[in-house]
């Protein structure tokens, strides 16, 4: 299976180790994964600001970069959502739209693709998940509570099959971490409130740690966490997949 590594900006300059932990993770099951090394911004903050029409040299170099491949896959929902909802390419309409159908993020490759029933991973930890937005409400990878629906989540099925690992219950797993992209420029106190409550849920039920499928929600909690001198930290779920103690 051919996979492409795509790996968001802001983990290629702050988070490097997850996406080592992706490749890794990909590379256990058995794919051929290649990383594309002229990949950049896949233009999701100029379109969430209201220039979409300016990432126009963004798509294309997307398309460039990642044609060709079977599947594309991504340790970021937000990004992954991104591609799929907004990516085109007058150019190359064909592989524009083949690219939207085949990107995935971490997880749902893992579990819907992969189909991984086995992990050999121990992490021994309190653990509490964020569930971020865009891959909740985006691309569907867990049930939103306040539906009247059976419940499923994508990450929590792959976390259980962790060894020593103990998933804490939050007060309102579902709510926003205020990160929003540009929203936590755009609206600093609004975002910066909604992180502190969202902080407060995890370290109330005695998280040692705050996972999930978005470094940058993560990578908003851990500014406030680092502020106030916690002793939570936060850990994307590929590191725990990968293995890491």
């Amino acid at each position: 299976m051919r996979v492409a590594l795509f790996i968001p900006c802001y983990v290629d300059q702050f988070y490097p180790n997850v996406a080592i932990a992706t490749l890794e993770l990909l590379e256990k099951y058995g794919c051929q994964v290649s990383y594309p090394k002229n990949q950049t911004c896949c233009g999701q903050p100029m379109a969430n600001s209201g220039f979409e029409h300016l990432s126009g040299g963004c798509n294309k170099n997307f398309v460039e970069n990642f044609k060709g491949f079977e599947y594309i896959v991504a340790p970021s929902g937000s990004c992954v959502l991104h591609i799929r909802e907004h990516l085109h390419d007058e150019n190359h309409p064909a592989e524009a739209k083949k690219i939207s159908e085949t990107i995935f993020e971490l997880v749902s490759f893992l579990t819907d693709i992969l189909k991984v029933d086995k992990l050999t991973a121990s992490f021994p930890h309190k653990v509490g998940m964020h569930q971020s937005c865009h891959g909740q409400r985006g691309l569907k990878i867990s049930q939103m509570s306040e539906l009247n629906a059976a419940a499923f989540s994508k990450p929590q099925q792959l976390l259980d099959m962790v060894e020593g690992i103990e998933m804490i219950e939050l007060d309102r797993k579902d709510e926003c971490c205020g990160f929003g992209g540009t929203f936590c420029v755009a609206e600093e106190a609004v975002s910066s409130k909604m992180g502190l409550d969202r902080v407060a849920d995890h370290v109330r039920n005695q998280a040692e740690y705050i996972t999930g499928v978005d470094m940058s929600c993560l990578m908003h909690l851990d500014g406030i966490l680092k502020r106030q001198n916690s002793k939570t930290k936060i850990i994307h779920i590929a590191e725990i997949l990968n293995g890491r103690k």
